[in-house]
């Protein structure tokens, strides 16, 4: 199994409407880096949902439930799109400012590469961001 973080802006698409809608496709990737993400990602992968800009805190947990498809908003074969489905809200959001100083996760992409969308932990790096959330 694999472990991924991905972000949203709560006011585009926010934790609370996915778990509303019980699950969705992943669109709007348009980097390189995390389209590449996409498409690694396999069914059963658990995936940490982050609060970008308003927030900026990991919010919950969700899973793969289908793997990396053509994006159905836009024609481009470039871009592909993975389903998510939520599983569990964190206890306590795990803030940027607390993952920053958790000197175990200090070399994350979240940390290192701000500005990614879709990027892969480690196992150890996944359960440490549980931990702070439980």
């Amino acid at each position: 199994m694999n472990y991924w973080l991905v972000k949203s802006e709560p006011f585009k698409y926010s934790w609370e409407k996915f778990n509303q809608d019980g699950r969705t496709f992943w669109d709007g990737v348009r980097n390189y880096q995390a389209r590449n993400n996409l498409r690694e990602m396999k069914e059963g992968d658990l995936v940490l949902f982050y609060h970008s800009n308003e927030g900026k805190e990991v919010v919950g947990i969700a899973k793969v439930v289908k793997e990396s498809y053509q994006d159905p908003t836009t024609d481009n074969a470039n871009w592909v799109v993975v389903d998510l489905a939520p599983v569990e809200t964190l206890k306590h959001p795990v803030t940027l400012a607390q993952i920053k100083a958790e000197e175990s996760l200090k070399d994350i992409s979240l940390v290192k590469q701000g500005r990614l969308s879709v990027m892969q932990l480690k196992a150890e790096e996944f359960d440490k961001i549980l931990e702070m959330g439980s």
